[in-house]
């Protein structure tokens, strides 16, 4: 397989010098996308700095996700990539939450929506009840009374699979789903705004459940 290289170009016009990344041997890095004068090669090419895959080791819990009434597809695409990577069993998308099938998700997900495992649900409750029925972890990302910080709790990487539920970007999660999530995880917030966009939240939390170290190595200071 063909390796896509990179290269860096920067504009000649001094009071410009705008400098930028091009595809390795394409005409684009010939004008400066800034102002247009003429852009010259600054960098031999290179390849993308990729992360390598397995190169960390899984030592938080089995993770799914119940994606519940997501309105923006854009976001659903960067849920699917996100549980690609963080490696994520099985996403359940209730509701409205667009699925695979809709074209426009792909534009985010780059591919995830073929690698990740998905199930649509008309009903998110009802999803809930079985899924809490098979023994799964219901937790959900969300603030309110019930909340606690998803940095102060300690991840059980031997029990059961975690369903990390995630609702509405306007209404939040069914009052019906989240009566039946043993745990409500919210992010601190040190600002003026109370929540995150819910793609990104998603992949705060996502990452920490799968990799958050052991209990007995919190503390230990790395330096």
């Amino acid at each position: 397989m063909t390796v896509q290289r990179y290269q860096m170009c920067q504009c000649e016009k001094k009071d410009c010098h705008f400098r930028f990344p091009t595809v390795e041997g394409g005409t684009v890095g010939d004008r400066c996308p800034q102002c247009g004068g003429k852009a010259r090669l600054i960098h031999i090419p290179f390849a993308a700095h990729e992360v390598e895959i397995g190169k960390s080791v899984v030592v938080g819990a089995k993770v799914e996700a119940l994606l519940d009434n997501i309105r923006s597809v854009f976001n659903v695409g960067n849920m699917l990539r996100t549980a690609d990577g963080a490696g994520v069993r099985h996403m359940h998308l209730c509701g409205i939450t667009p699925t695979p099938d809709n074209r426009k998700l792909a534009k985010t997900s780059l591919g995830a929506e073929r690698s990740v495992p998905w199930t649509q649900h008309k009903d998110g409750v009802a999803a809930a009840i079985f899924l809490r029925d098979q023994g799964l972890r219901l937790w959900a990302l969300e603030g309110g009374s019930r909340s606690e910080s998803l940095f102060e709790i300690d991840v059980d990487p031997h029990g059961p699979p975690i369903v990390l539920v995630v609702g509405s970007e306007i209404s939040g999660i069914d009052p019906g789903i989240l009566e039946l999530c043993e745990k409500v995880l919210c992010l601190p917030m040190q600002g003026v705004k109370n929540t995150l966009n819910v793609a990104v939240a998603f992949g705060i939390a996502t990452y920490f459940l799968r990799f958050a170290l052991p209990e007995n190595l919190r503390g230990v200071s790395h330096g």
